[in-house]
């Protein structure tokens, strides 16, 4: 399963640098693997893994914020080996013939 979530604190200024630091650490610390990107994070594993690991990361920007948008999309494709995070884009760049940026 892979997950993308972004998650923006309301309230606690115009930055947000603090909170998305906070929140990349513990999902570097977690061990689910991940790539973050400009727009969010999207990280892949079993259902209680990362849904687990989005809810540390709400219960960390709610300590820097009186409130929170978060945004969660879910690629759920039962049957198909883990390692999709990078494999997906492969199957991509076979079909283009180069490479994409990343």
């Amino acid at each position: 399963m892979l997950v993308e979530f972004s998650i923006i604190p309301v309230g606690s200024g115009e930055s947000l640098g603090d909170a998305i630091a906070s929140v990349l650490k513990i999902v570097d610390e977690s061990g689910v693997p991940y790539r973050a990107n400009a727009m969010g994070t999207v990280i892949e594993g079993g259902w209680d893994d990362c849904m687990g690991l989005i809810k540390k990361c709400h219960e960390e920007v709610m300590k820097k914020a009186p409130r929170l948008h978060a945004s969660i999309q879910i690629d759920l494709r039962p049957g198909k080996p883990l390692d999709r995070l990078t494999e997906k884009l492969k199957s991509v760049e076979k079909r283009l013939g180069k490479k994409i940026k990343t």
